[in-house]
C-alpha cells in the first residue's frame, strides 16, 4: 500500500520550461555565449543547474563556475510569471492528502529556486518534505535523498511512490526501492523512460490518482 509520494517538480507539478529557458538565456547573453533555442534546451534539463550550465556552454570554458554561480541566483530570484501547474495537480494532491498520503517533492532543480516556485504556485498543498539540489545530497538518480525523504514521513522506501518525468526519476525509483510512475505530460517521451528501466505510465493527474488508489 502506498503511503507516501515523492514528486519530481519541474515538468511534474509545474511547468517551468519557460522560465528556466529565459534565465538561461538571459545568463549566456550576460557572458556573451550563443543563446539556445526552448526545444534544444529542453533536451539539457533534469539533472541539475551545473549539468544544465554545462551542457549549454559552448565547451569547456575558463569561467564556468562564475556563469553556474549566475544563473543560480537569477533563477532563485526570478518571478517565476511563465511557470504554471500542471492541468489537475493541485485537485489531486489536495485529494491524496485529504486520504492521508503523506506527500513530498525531491528534485535536481537548485534548493533556493525550488522553495520560492513552491512557495508561489504550490502553497495550498501541505508538503511533509521539499528539497531541492543544496548541494548536502547528491543529486537524482542518486537514492539519498529520496530515501531520506522517505525517513522524514516515517515511512520504508517500499511504501512510497515517486513520481516524475525524466529518466532520473524512473532510475531513482528502481535505486530507492519505491514504487516507480513515470508521467507522459512532461518533457520526456515514453521510449526515453522505457529506455532506463521505466515500466508504468501515466498521462494525467486523474490517471495518476487512480494508481493509488489501487496501490
Amino acid at each position: 500500500m502506498v503511503k507516501g509520494v515523492i514528486f519530481d517538480l519541474d515538468g511534474t507539478l509545474l511547468d517551468t520550461i519557460s522560465d528556466i529557458h529565459a534565465v538561461l538565456n538571459q545568463t549566456l547573453a550576460k557572458f556573451g555565449y550563443p543563446l539556445l533555442s526552448k526545444e534544444r534546451m529542453i533536451a539539457y534539463v533534469g539533472d541539475g543547474a551545473r549539468q544544465l550550465i554545462m551542457r549549454s556552454l559552448p565547451g569547456k570554458v575558463p569561467n564556468e563556475e562564475e556563469v553556474l554561480e549566475y544563473y543560480t541566483r537569477t533563477y532563485a530570484n526570478s518571478e517565476n510569471a511563465l511557470t504554471r501547474p500542471f492541468d489537475g495537480a493541485i485537485e489531486v494532491l489536495k485529494r491524496l492528502s485529504e486520504r492521508g498520503i503523506k506527500l513530498a517533492i525531491v528534485t535536481n532543480k537548485p534548493h533556493g529556486a525550488t522553495e520560492r516556485v513552491v512557495k508561489q504556485y504550490l502553497s495550498e498543498i501541505p508538503f511533509a518534505f521539499v528539497a531541492g539540489d543544496s548541494g548536502n545530497f547528491p543529486v537524482k538518480p542518486d537514492p539519498t535523498l529520496a530515501r531520506f525523504a522517505a525517513l522524514t514521513m516515517r515511512l520504508f522506501p517500499e511504501e512510497c511512490a515517486f513520481v516524475g518525468d525524466g529518466e532520473p526519476d524512473a532510475e531513482t525509483a528502481i535505486n530507492a526501492g519505491m514504487f516507480g510512475i513515470s508521467c507522459l505530460w512532461g518533457y520526456r517521451s515514453k521510449e526515453e523512460l522505457e529506455a532506463v528501466g521505466a515500466t508504468r505510465f501515466v498521462s494525467d493527474f486523474y490517471e495518476l490518482e487512480k494508481i493509488l488508489e489501487n496501490s
